[in-house]
């Protein structure tokens, strides 16, 4: 909610900062090329990019050079949704632009890729040699008999291999996927068969808190179960030879090849990402090369500021829509930094370490990981030379109050703290960080460019400092293009337009304040409605887990057959704490005066670990249908669970309340 005095900023941008911005520079530029506003700075540029939606995109494409082999026909065809159509008749390669930074030579022998390990040890990967293996892969691909359109698989971790792979497959015109080494083959599987893919790259294990983990059998049991498998090929990052029937990486990598790229329709699948896959078999979400291509110069080159003189570092695995965000930081010439290994290895300030390593300028991490560093008392300022660390960004879930405060205290007061939110849906943020805004604790600074974001009420009516659901009233070129085998677009249309047909609702409570920056409330449709009043789970996720005793919770809300509703709250506890009177009377009055008497939970209840999606979301939904009943094979896919046996918990805990 917010008051009719817009509050004071935790931060502000400099005159010289906001002068030396990007975005600033693409204003001017736009305002005397497309008519944009020249003054009025970001409230009005945002304001043109959604009312002149098709002019904002072709602006966009001629800022940022977008190489078009085929010209374009027009801009935006058709704006329905969803089947919106941008670009019609272009044709183009996101794999050229991901490496044209050093195709002139003048970049040769700077590093694009930082590869970094456990050691903390950064080792560079040059742009001629980014280029070199790229080239040597696409045309042993093409050998292989891979085909634009054929989908080709990485069962990697976040080393450079698995970037040499995605934009080899980018060249010719395949279509990548990828799940991280963590995943279990039956979680690999319920992916990977949908798609079929004629080519796996795989490692023969990684390393994960300070061991080797092998997954040899793993990868024999991908290869059974995916026939349409042309070519398997092996990656030795624990050092063993390449299985009978795999090729090895080196072979397909040694020759000195320039790449070519496959000019390909602008609509052309570029990736496929997977939803959760919590309550089913995941979703498998195409996106285009063409609208990946623009949506990501536009949030990397604009919202993120990046540029050639930066290094880009996000703790991701290549099974997160982070990773190909990561990836596509070489859209703008960046320095791409890969972290493979524990984001809290050997010590909770292991990210800092990277960061300060690595010269970052723009670190991203988990929510999470802030909150984490704050309880275990990291000082990163005192302990590492975070100077050259412009901006830190949080996504994953809602960055805290206190997770403002704590990064403003502990790593800089001059630093620009970006909270996003988007969705693997869009591989895009809806709203986030703009460098030339100011910065109010708990909030995201503004809806992007070219995004049309509305909070709306269960009518369709827009509401302003009011919560409502997450809508996106306009079309984004990195919307799918399609759901992997949902030929009519009926599980498209379900997942976004059921509700509100034409428009998008990604389902999160958001609130848009009356000074334009947007506060996220959690999910939707894991919503507590109490006395008819809604709240999302994340408000109580920041008051209780301030608690030094709290080390995670999760909050559920269950309308009973009665009409009666039970709201449990899940606490698991720090180490040598116990739950007794005391301590829930704590919780209580914590979330009472932070937040309402109608927060407070009716029963606390301890619980070993919360569950949490193999990207790390707390599983809400899942656990609600647990606990109203619905048996476990219909109420969540076990595969897409960190840890499954967490769940029967919940089943039991529904059965003896019956």
């Amino acid at each position: 909610m917010t008051s009719a005095i817009q509050p004071e900023p935790l931060w502000s941008p400099s005159p010289d900062r906001i002068a030396a911005a990007r975005i600033t520079a693409f204003q001017a530029w736009a305002a005397e090329r497309f008519d944009a506003p020249a003054d009025g700075g970001y409230p009005a540029l945002h304001r043109w990019s959604v009312d002149e939606l098709d002019v904002f995109w072709q602006a966009l494409a001629e800022w940022f050079d977008v190489r078009f082999t085929t010209p374009y026909e027009s801009v935006l065809a058709d704006r329905a949704m969803p089947g919106a159509r941008w670009f019609t008749g272009s044709t183009l390669n996101y794999a050229e632009h991901a490496l044209r930074a050093g195709e002139d030579g003048a970049r040769a022998d700077e590093p694009a890729l930082l590869a970094v390990d456990e050691t903390h040890e950064p080792t560079p990967v040059t742009w001629s040699e980014l280029r070199r293996q790229v080239g040597s892969l696409a045309a042993e691909l093409r050998a292989l008999g891979v085909r634009p359109g054929d989908r080709v698989s990485g069962y990697l971790p976040n080393i450079p291999e698995a970037v040499v792979a995605l934009l080899a497959t980018a060249a010719v015109g395949g279509v990548w996927t990828s799940c991280a080494p963590d995943f279990g083959a039956r979680s690999v599987l319920d992916r990977f068969q949908q798609v079929e893919p004629v080519v796996l790259f795989t490692v023969d294990g990684y390393r994960y808190g300070g061991k080797e983990h092998d997954r040899r059998e793993t990868v024999a049991e991908l290869r059974a179960e995916l026939p349409s498998l042309k070519a398997v090929v092996h990656i030795p990052l624990l050092g063993t030879p390449a299985p009978e029937g795999t090729r090895p990486w080196s072979e397909l990598t040694s020759n000195d090849t320039e790449p070519v790229f496959e000019p390909v329709p602008f609509d052309h699948p570029l990736w496929i990402l997977y939803s959760s896959g919590t309550t089913g078999v995941p979703k498998a979400i195409v996106q285009s090369q063409g609208g990946i291509l623009l949506e990501h110069l536009k949030q990397l080159g604009l919202h993120c500021d990046l540029g050639p003189e930066d290094r880009f570092f996000w703790y991701t695995s290549t099974g997160w829509m982070m990773w190909n965000f990561l990836v596509s930081g070489l859209l703008t010439g960046t320095t791409v930094v890969l972290y493979d290994g524990s984001p809290g290895f050997p010590d909770t300030g292991a990210q800092w370490r990277i960061a300060e390593r690595t010269g970052a300028t723009l670190y991203g991490t988990s929510a999470a990981y802030v909150m984490a560093c704050k309880k275990a008392e990291v000082h990163p300022a005192r302990d590492f030379d975070l100077s050259a660390v412009k901006c830190v960004a949080t996504t994953g879930s809602p960055l805290p109050p206190d997770g403002f405060r704590w990064l403003h205290d502990e790593v800089a007061a001059d630093l620009w703290i970006a909270s996003v939110s988007g969705g693997t849906d869009v591989c895009s943020c809806f709203a986030g960080g703009v460098p030339t805004l100011p910065v109010h604790i708990g909030e995201l600074q503004a809806p992007s460019l070219a995004t049309d974001l509305q909070a709306w009420d269960p009518a369709g009516k827009p509401l302003t400092g009011e919560v409502g659901e997450l809508i996106v009233a306009a079309p984004l070129p990195s919307m799918p293009i399609h759901f992997w085998n949902d030929p009519d677009g009926d599980r498209y249309r379900e997942s976004y337009f059921e509700m509100f047909p034409g428009a998008w609702r990604h389902g999160d409570w958001i609130t848009i304040t009356d000074h334009g920056s947007v506060v996220i409330h959690g999910r939707s449709d894991s919503t507590l409605n109490r006395q008819g009043v809604r709240m999302g789970s994340a408000d109580i996720y920041e008051a209780v887990e301030r608690l030094p005793e709290i080390k995670e919770s999760l909050v559920i809300g269950l309308e009973e057959p009665n009409g009666g509703y039970w709201m449990p709250l899940f606490v698991h506890l720090a180490p040598g704490t116990a739950l007794d009177d005391e301590l829930r009377k704590k919780i209580n009055a914590t979330i009472r005066e932070q937040l309402s008497p109608r927060h407070v939970p009716d029963e606390i209840i301890e619980i070993p670990a919360v569950p949490h999606t193999l990207t790390g979301k707390r599983i809400e939904v899942p656990v609600k249908r647990l606990l109203q009943g619905t048996p476990m094979d219909r109420a969540v896919n076990p595969g897409s669970v960190d840890r499954p046996e967490l769940l029967a918990f919940y089943e039991e805990l529904a059965r003896t309340r019956k």
